[in-house]
């Protein structure tokens, strides 16, 4: 059941975005939870939209992203690009030095393609928990999801409540078409992770991610060796 404080939160930040301006409804956002507000990207066409927002905007609104050891060049190269275009800060949150130790010499460096316990595993200790440390004493937090990436989230609302990370978050782009965006991404010369452009819909960890084939489902390009029931990193998973 949810608390006072979780409804009041989540009636705040409906009032913020009740707007179609997506500016606005960020700067509202900023404003409503001064401080509170963090933003994840992991340099996606999606984040990247957002981050230009934020950024061009100058809205304080904290941009982390969790640099997990087994990231692309490419998307090295795009964050490197996205510094360089808006001078602004993104803190990166990396995996605890001493559960990624110990899961390696015990399982070792490519064990996540052994079982899906241990690719669960790596991805808690690569993402799961970094993002717990990220979004801790934070209000609202902003992601990139968009409802065209998954049949399952047609009906998810722009605003939930995340109960495992005890916060509220908005998906400012939920409604957006993939043309949309691709042709926002055009307008503003935004820089985006080249591979995108090689078939890479999802862009996670090198070893966890391949380009999606004419015709395949978007998430067929990650953990394809898996059950497709069983791809998920646990980022997005409520309580």
């Amino acid at each position: 059941m949810q608390t006072s404080t979780t409804d009041s939160t989540l009636e705040l930040l409906q009032k913020a975005t009740n707007t179609t301006d997506i500016i606005a409804a960020l700067r509202n956002i900023s404003e409503a939870f001064p401080g509170g507000v963090i933003f994840s990207t992991s340099f996606s066409w999606e984040d990247q939209a957002i981050s230009h927002l934020i950024f061009s905007e100058q809205l304080p609104i904290d941009v982390f992203t969790l640099d997990t050891g087994r990231m692309f060049t490419e998307t090295y190269s795009t964050w490197s690009s996205t510094l360089a275009r808006y001078k602004q800060p993104i803190t990166a949150y990396y995996p605890d030095a001493h559960l990624l130790q110990e899961f390696v010499a015990e399982n070792g460096p490519n064990s996540f393609y052994e079982s899906v316990d241990n690719r669960k595993r790596c991805c808690f200790i690569r993402k799961v928990e970094p993002l717990q440390r990220a979004l801790k004493g934070k209000q609202v937090w902003l992601t990139g999801i968009r409802a065209a990436h998954s049949p399952n989230r047609t009906d998810m609302e722009q605003i939930e409540w995340d109960g495992s990370n005890s916060i509220a978050k908005y998906h400012p782009l939920l409604n957006w078409s993939t043309e949309e965006l691709q042709e926002f991404i055009r307008r503003h010369n935004i820089p985006y992770n080249p591979l995108h452009d090689r078939g890479f819909i999802s862009i996670g960890c090198a070893p966890c991610t391949r380009a999606v084939k004419p015709g395949e489902d978007f998430r067929a390009g990650r953990w394809w060796w898996e059950d497709a029931d069983k791809k998920e990193c646990g980022l997005h998973v409520h309580k």
